[in-house]
């Protein structure tokens, strides 16, 4: 992982042109009252149900009230990989990424939290055209985050597109664990690879992704649910372990598009984010 380090203004003062240029993208941001009547729905659609600990959620902060319990998940290396997928700009907020990337477009698109740290000139070099476009959405520039949700099950299955890769009608309830990890795209051919940060093997007759980051600090584990922008306005039923790394990587942002043109997930873009979960009654405690 490359070192962090201060750049000149002149730099700097690009890195902010690029923050605003992704606001840019798009051009009618929902406003703060949309946010709120989305929440306010949230509350109300989950009020009394017995629905358990929603996500995303702040990782810096500890707090939560909801109780509703459920063992923790085994370890990633004793469950099956099943999914891979991304999301564009970081669901969770916390460590090197709590820069609020706005509204958006009430959607899930144009939301989020990026990278708080500083890129060179060359790492944002723009490309001819962007990668991982769909319908106007999604597509990736340097400078971009991204959130990447590395899915895991108990169940046999093979990994596969969506979460249905991960339940079988063997196991009607497979225990979830997503390992999330953020990245931020960058022009460089030096940065590290996506297609190996993704790589699959098979260890102990499990899938497993072989190089999950493990130099990004000690990952946040809490109880929380599945994300996507479809459960702005109702809670999520699933149930799941995560494990949220505070660090942020580099990614060769040409790699991330070799992935999305040929993978096991049929991914061809990046995904919507779900606005952050700020209830405590909706958020587990975080003890670690």
């Amino acid at each position: 992982m490359p070192s962090y380090r201060l750049i000149a203004p002149a730099v700097a003062a690009l890195t902010l042109a690029h923050g605003a240029a992704i606001a840019a993208d798009t051009p009618n941001p929902v406003k703060d009252g949309e946010i709120d009547r989305q929440r306010a729905a949230l509350a109300m659609s989950t009020f009394g149900a017995g629905f358990g600990p929603q996500s995303p959620r702040d990782i810096d902060a500890a707090e939560g009230q909801n109780l509703r319990f459920f063992s923790a998940a085994p370890p990633a290396s004793q469950m099956n990989l099943c999914n891979i997928h991304f999301h564009e700009n970081a669901e969770h907020r916390g460590g090197e990424f709590t820069t609020y990337a706005g509204n958006g477009d009430g959607k899930g698109y144009g939301s989020g939290y990026q990278y708080d740290g500083t890129l060179t000139a060359a790492e944002l070099a723009p490309l001819d055209s962007p990668i991982g476009t769909e319908g106007g959405h999604g597509d990736l520039q340097p400078g971009d985050t991204i959130e990447v949700h590395y899915v895991h099950t108990t169940a046999q299955v093979t990994p596969g597109p969506t979460l249905g890769a991960c339940l079988s009608e063997a196991i009607g309830n497979p225990q979830l664990r997503v390992e999330a990890q953020v990245y931020v795209l960058v022009n460089d051919p030096g940065a590290a690879d996506f297609e190996e940060l993704t790589r699959l093997t098979v260890r102990n007759n499990l899938y497993q992704a072989q190089n999950i980051p493990s130099n990004t600090g000690t990952p946040v584990r809490y109880a929380g649910s599945t994300t996507g922008p479809g459960y702005n306005t109702k809670g999520s039923p699933f149930q799941v372990t995560w494990s949220v790394r505070p660090k942020v990587i580099r990614v060769n942002i040409h790699s991330v598009g070799a992935w999305l043109e040929h993978n096991h997930f049929d991914e061809t873009h990046a995904h919507g984010v779900r606005n952050l979960v700020v209830s405590p009654d909706l958020l587990s405690p975080i003890s670690n």
